[in-house]
């Protein structure tokens, strides 16, 4: 279980095609002493198992498989080495919730249409797969690339964020641009209310 809150930016250090699986070694600030294997880190919105973790020199490192069904419902599959990516740990009791309830399970991948900035503010117009449309609300939660956001406006599919400066320079936010793929997870009370809708019909 995670908030959205990402608590570092890692970067991809190498790739290894393992048949059908990925072996990610990501760059990290995170003491690799305290990451236990078996551990959930959130990799840019994917709930990942720190497999191995480590240092060389200065840099401290983990890794991650990545499964069949993680590089098809994701964008992990397009990771490079170098690819700059939004992490989070897992929540600990007695962890301050200052985001919103995310399961690291992503659902799809969204779109960035258009991109405006303003004041050191950046305002996004995403376009979301279909069949996640109906779960994303004007003032709700959404979790994008393993960001906690809220959502100032909705148009059939297309939804749209605002960051402010500090979330622009602390995440990847701040490098993203129309075109580019995003990992998103809708809000689990949205599902939730979903579905006790559709049972009552």
């Amino acid at each position: 279980m995670f908030t959205g809150l990402v608590t570092d930016v890692g970067r991809v250090l190498s790739i290894e095609d393992r048949g059908e699986l990925k072996r990610i070694r990501i760059a990290t600030s995170y003491d690799p002493r305290t990451i236990a294997l078996g551990a959930s880190i959130a990799c840019c919105g994917p709930c990942l198992t720190a497999v191995a973790a480590g240092r060389e020199g200065e840099q401290a490192w983990f890794e991650v498989d990545a499964a069949a069904e993680t590089l098809a419902r994701t964008s992990v599959g397009g990771w490079r080495v170098g690819t700059r990516i939004n992490l989070e740990r897992s929540l600990k009791i007695g962890d301050e919730l200052g985001g919103h309830i995310v399961t690291g399970h992503v659902d799809g991948v969204a779109h960035l249409v258009e991109r405006e900035d303003f004041d050191g503010m950046a305002r996004f117009d995403i376009r979301a797969p279909q069949d996640l449309a109906r779960f994303i609300a004007e003032k709700g939660s959404i979790t994008l690339d393993g960001t906690s956001l809220t959502v100032n406006s909705v148009e059939g599919a297309t939804f749209s964020i605002l960051l402010i400066p500090h979330t622009l320079a602390v995440t990847t936010w701040g490098e993203r641009k129309a075109g580019d793929e995003l990992n998103i997870e809708v809000d689990l009370m949205a599902r939730y209310a979903a579905r006790l809708t559709e049972g009552r019909m």
